[in-house]
């Protein structure tokens, strides 16, 4: 199989995810109770999961990779480490094993990189009094935005990385100032000012804007005129937002991978995950106050990989140990939260 089709059928298969989504999970408009909310952050796991599988299986074929000599040309591309002996077939499961085991590592980093990226959001939404029951559709919309823009950052990231390599100096240290900040800032009550924010003034400058909602619509017509609702504001304030968030998750999962394939993979079942993962967090956020830390520590974590990175394998550090620290990070955090929490819970 090319790896154009294979691409090109994963797109498919992405498009007819969230166009069931849409179609049939979201076309009836009401509150997300926590029960439906895990249910379906469930199935994108599983789906992230199995895609995992399909990867152990038939790896090869993202690359179009049938000889040595095209194991060789992908090594000295994306994968400088990894080991290519004179057998095929032994040959090409070492590198299936390898980008599978990217592929999950990179999905988890940027599935727990997204909590922060949900915090905002839920500031966004509450800051505008949208109504819960048009969370879906904003979300649905934004999310088909995020995986448009994140396509770009990633493979425009893959080829500036290829032709100027000191640019992951750049990306490690300013995902460690980011972790440090995230950090140091963890305890402070963010908000966010509507009236003020400079893409309200911007579009409320240029556009014509209803002063309320209209129900669900992103867009209505009076007297003859287009209007934008602030509903639709919201959904750019969300994807403003996510371009925001990309500086930071698509520079920490080239941590993991220089294959920009694997990257945009594993980042858009991250991504696809987001909505339900939100209406599941938004119950239970505040009892996993410990979450911010962990996240904050991936960041340094994957921002000193970055840096070092040669040095890491010098030193026999494998690709394999990033997922046990990430998933470790991930538990500490839960159980922290637990054993320790906030006071103002105990009565």
């Amino acid at each position: 199989m090319d790896n154009t089709l294979f691409f090109a059928l994963f797109i498919l298969a992405v498009v007819g995810i969230l166009f069931f989504d849409l179609v049939f999970v979201g076309r009836d408009k009401h509150v997300i109770s926590l029960k439906e909310s895990a249910l379906w952050t469930s199935v994108w796991v599983a789906l992230a999961a199995g895609f995992y599988f399909i990867i152990m299986h038939i790896g090869e074929q993202i690359h179009s990779i049938d000889s040595l000599a095209s194991l060789i040309e992908y090594k000295n591309k994306y994968a400088p480490h990894l080991i290519v002996t004179d057998n095929l077939a032994e040959s090409l499961a070492i590198y299936r094993k390898n980008i599978a085991t990217d592929y999950i590592t990179g999905y988890l980093l940027e599935y727990m990189l997204s909590i922060d990226n949900i915090f905002v959001i839920m500031m966004i939404l509450k800051s505008f009094s949208v109504a819960p029951k048009n969370y879906k559709q904003v979300l649905f919309w934004g999310i088909l935005g995020a995986i448009v823009l994140r396509c770009f950052f990633i493979f425009t990231g893959s080829a500036l990385i290829k032709k100027f390599e000191w640019i992951l100096l750049i990306f490690g240290g300013f995902l460690i100032y980011a972790g440090v900040k995230m950090f140091l800032d963890r305890n402070k009550n963010e908000t966010i000012d509507v009236r003020d924010h400079w893409l309200v003034q911007f579009l409320s400058g240029h556009f014509r804007i209803t002063p309320t909602f209209e129900k669900h619509h992103f867009f209505v017509r009076k007297r003859h005129k287009l209007f934008m609702t602030p509903l639709f504001v919201v959904l750019i304030l969300i994807e403003f937002t996510d371009l925001i968030f990309a500086f930071d998750s698509i520079p920490a999962i080239f941590s993991i991978t220089r294959d920009p394939y694997i990257v945009f993979f594993s980042n858009i079942f991250a991504i696809i995950g987001l909505r339900s993962l939100f209406f599941l967090l938004v119950k239970i956020i505040e009892y996993f106050h410990y979450i911010k830390i962990g996240v904050a520590f991936l960041l340094g974590f994957v921002g000193v990989k970055l840096i070092f990175h040669e040095f890491l394998f010098e030193m026999g550090f494998k690709n394999i140990y990033s997922l046990y620290i990430i998933l470790g990070t991930l538990m500490i955090s839960i159980v922290a939260s637990f054993l320790f929490p906030k006071k103002d819970k105990i009565d």
